[in-house]
């Protein structure tokens, strides 16, 4: 059975020697040699482990041993302690039964404290106190504090040694208990109090008092305080006696063999927790011979650790090299054969040492033709060789210009074409040249195409010469022209003063832009959008030197040497300049005639209400001639009269001066207007209209309207002309008086998201046509025979210079047309920041869009 068990063993053995080959040869030489360089790593650092672990356990068997020795001598110690405090409390509960049975008086209770007193040192004091808690007789040993003696009839205060004594009444039991120091001149003491019965009733306790230092030193072992530090702690873990070993430095406790001070406590029987005897253990180590060899087995591991991971790192530093030249070399061959530039190696006398694969495929000739060949070569032409034979000099010479030279070059068919030498000397490894380099790029096609952009920039700069316009073109932050055409030079001339001037006064800088300080970069204050993003901006200045307008348009652009720079574009538009101010004079006039024209077709209405005002201012004075005539007339009367003539007269004039302001002649004045004004005005001046044709008109003006940047005069023009015909449709719908009015309302509206203030007059009359709608606003268009057609296109025409839209559209009850309702909107007038802006820029350059 024995040799079928060896058996089995070597089958198995010899099975994971075999698993063990075949899964080394499955893996790749670089793993392989990986793993012969982890292992002897791995093997060191399992070594240097199972030492740390060896010394790890050793040490704390010891620990245990020896904390297992602390804690029996220890409680050795505790047993000596509480037996020499049984012994004295014994010995003061015969005295306190001597006293119960009055077989003692106080010289005998003297003679027995000082007999114990001074055969037991721990006993400082004993003392007699009564029922009271005064002292009868006392008697203290010599080394007791004088504070701390008590003197006969002195009685108990309240503190812990009168709490105790309370205590040992209540209870008739002995009680211990600790006094505290009361500075660093006493020292703390433990209390016995052993109660006096006298025939069952309490009368009084017998004192002892112990020094707890004493009773450490004379109650432990002299061998337990040689091999610790013994200490005795109150309850609140504070050292009463002894001397504690200090704590350990933290740097040495991640050691192996770091021992922490082993410690045992234990309270003190019959003191209970108010006394505990704690015993430490004194600090060993294993010696200059242990902690040497430990130190030395760890030395010695790390520099084999670190030898091994040298070696490694240096070898796998070889590998890479080695492959990296492998790469290398692969790389430079590859190059060779695919890059597009010939190469040529010279020697130092001229002869043909290499060409690569690229060179043989310019020139025609193989490599074999190639290599060897001397001056002249085959591929120079015949006429090119005395200065072919020049360059190659200068070459051999070392004289080589850094950019290059261009020659022609022969291919072996015959032909010709356009080859760039460069040269650098050829350097071996030992640092010494050996020869000449050269590499040949074919330009034939780089030529064609340089001259084909020559023509075409000269063409380019013949079309910008013969521009009606003036181009130039200045990098940002510089006062260098870098393009100027002639109309510019003709205005300018060639410094860069008209391009700044028109930049300036044009204000195309990129602060300008409508997408704000998010497209500028914040450093520079230049665009930070790419170029071909960028947008252009146009504006209409006037250069008093030059007399004319110009349209100004910019844009930035990349120059040819990468610098951002600014092409500014100014077109002279004098001519259209003076056409649109032609046309706005025009306006201007058709605007007053179209005023004039309404106060015509309103002059009867007019002198009718003029007529009201005249005929009682008539009939008054005529009453007060007739009354002064008569004598029938008082002081009071006659200022009555007066008042209403002059009241009479001022409406008169009021009339009078309104329609006078509203057809004269003026130029636009845009300023902050009172919305609820402009409707009061044009209310007055147009109900005469209405009353005429028997309407009756309503308005409602919101309350709070903010002011809105307009010309009165023209606002009223057109809410005016938009009543009276109004008043004209519903005449002509011949509309029942029940169903004749105009509402007028005024009310603050949202328009694509901005405030406006909307104006609507809506009347009762046959509204409007398909085909009116649609030619509403046309210049002469007109719905009267005797109408011009200009009215509406003036009311829009000046709602829309005030940035504002007006549209008609007809009211339904079903399918019945009831009337028809003309509405208009105003933006409101720029905060009140703002409003010395716009009126300091009444007139800024026009910007088009």
């Amino acid at each position: 059975m024995y040799r079928t068990s060896l058996t089995a063993i070597q089958t198995h053995g010899s099975s994971l020697v075999r698993g063990w080959r075949a899964w080394w040869r499955s893996l790749s030489p670089t793993r392989q040699d990986r793993f012969a360089a982890l292992a002897p790593l791995a093997a060191v650092l399992m070594f240097m482990a199972a030492i740390v672990a060896a010394f790890w356990y050793l040490r704390m068997e010891e620990g245990e041993r020896e904390q297992e020795a602390l804690r029996r001598d220890a409680e050795y110690a505790q047993q000596r302690v509480r037996l020499r405090l049984l012994e004295r409390q014994e010995q003061l509960m015969r005295i306190a039964r001597d006293l119960s049975n009055q077989d003692m008086d106080k010289a005998q209770f003297g003679q027995r404290a000082e007999a114990l007193i001074s055969q037991y040192p721990e006993l400082q004091a004993i003392t007699w106190l009564d029922d009271h808690g005064r002292t009868k007789a006392s008697h203290a040993a010599p080394s007791l504090a004088g504070e701390q003696v008590r003197v006969p009839g002195e009685v108990l205060k309240s503190g812990e040694t009168a709490d105790t004594f309370g205590l040992t009444r209540d209870l008739q039991q002995p009680v211990y208990a600790q006094q505290s120091a009361t500075d660093g001149e006493t020292t703390p003491l433990l209390q016995l109090q052993v109660p006096i019965n006298v025939q069952g009733q309490f009368g009084g306790v017998v004192l002892g008092e112990y020094s707890i230092d004493s009773l450490l030193r004379y109650g432990t072992p002299t061998e337990v305080l040689a091999r610790y530090a013994v200490t005795l702690l109150d309850a609140k873990g504070q050292v009463l006696a002894g001397t504690p070993l200090a704590p350990r430095h933290r740097s040495a406790q991640w050691l192996p063999w770091s021992a922490h001070a082993n410690a045992y406590e234990v309270p003190v029987s019959p003191v209970g927790n108010g006394l505990v005897l704690r015993a430490q253990a004194y600090r060993t180590s294993l010696g200059v011979v242990g902690s040497g060899l430990f130190w030395l087995v760890v030395t010695l591991s790390a520099m084999t650790a670190w030898m091994l991971i040298a070696t490694w790192r240096h070898t796998r530093r070889r590998m890479q090299t080695q492959l990296a030249l492998v790469a290398e070399t692969n790389f430079r061959r590859a190059m060779e054969n695919s890059v597009l530039t010939g190469m040529r190696a010279l020697d130092l006398q001229g002869r043909i040492t290499y060409v690569n694969a690229a060179f043989c495929q310019m020139t025609g000739w193989s490599e074999a033709e190639l290599v060897g060949q001397v001056p002249p070569y085959s591929y120079w032409p015949e006429s090119d060789h005395e200065q072919l034979q020049n360059h190659l000099k200068d070459e051999l010479s070392g004289k080589t210009m850094p950019g290059g030279f261009q020659v022609r070059v022969r291919r072996k068919s015959g032909a010709l074409f356009d080859a760039r030498l460069y040269v650098s000397p050829l350097i071996d490894a030992r640092g010494q040249q050996t020869g000449w380099m050269t590499s040949m790029t074919d330009i034939t096609e780089p030529n064609r195409i340089r001259e084909q952009l020559s023509a075409s920039h000269e063409r380019f700069t013949i079309v910008l010469e013969a521009l009606d316009a003036s181009v130039s073109v200045a990098p940002l932050g510089s006062e260098e022209l870098l393009f100027a055409n002639k109309l510019y030079r003709q205005w300018f001339g060639s410094q860069t003063v008209g391009h700044l001037q028109l930049v300036a006064q044009a204000g195309v800088l990129p602060s300008t832009s409508a997408s704000g300080a998010d497209d500028e970069d914040g450093l520079m204050g230049l665009p930070a959008d790419s170029l071909t993003s960028a947008h252009s901006e146009n504006a209409e200045i006037y250069l008093p030197d030059l007399g004319k307008w110009l349209e100004v348009r910019s844009r930035y652009l990349s120059w040819v040497d990468g610098r951002l720079a600014q092409m500014v574009i100014a077109t002279d538009i004098t001519p259209r300049r003076q056409a649109e101010e032609q046309a706005a004079r025009q306006t201007e006039r058709a605007q007053s005639v179209s005023r004039l024209i309404t106060m015509g077709e309103m002059a009867s209405s007019v002198a009718h209400e003029l007529n009201q005002p005249l005929t009682a201012i008539n009939n008054y004075c005529s009453g007060i001639i007739s009354r002064i005539h008569s004598g029938q007339i008082t002081q009071e009367t006659l200022l009555t009269a007066l008042e209403k003539t002059a009241h009479q007269a001022q409406r008169a004039g009021q009339i009078i001066q309104r329609i006078r302001d509203f057809v004269k002649k003026s130029e636009p004045n845009r300023q902050l207007a009172d919305v609820a004004s402009m409707v009061a005005e044009a209310v007055e001046l147009a109900d005469i209209e209405l009353r005429r044709h028997n309407v009756r008109l309503t308005h409602h003006v919101a309350a709070r309207l903010p002011p809105v940047m307009a010309d009165s005069i023209l606002i009223e023009q057109v809410l005016i002309n938009l009543m009276k015909n109004a008043a004209e449709s519903i005449a002509q719908a011949r509309r029942p008086p029940a169903g004749r009015s105009v509402e007028l309302r005024v009310v603050p509206k949202q328009v694509d998201g901005q405030e406006v203030v909307e104006f609507s007059v809506q009347d009762t009359g046959q509204g409007l046509a398909a085909e009116v709608l649609e030619r509403l606003f046309e210049a002469f268009f007109s719905t009267k025979q005797e109408g011009m057609g200009m009215g509406l296109n003036l009311c829009r025409s000046i709602v829309e210079s005030h940035q504002g839209r007006m549209q008609a559209q007809n009211l339904y009850n079903g399918s019945e047309v009831t009337g028809c309702r003309f509405s208009f909107w105003l933006p409101l007038a720029a905060p009140p920041s703002d409003t010395t802006n716009l009126v300091a820029n009444a007139h800024p350059p026009r910007t088009i869009a």
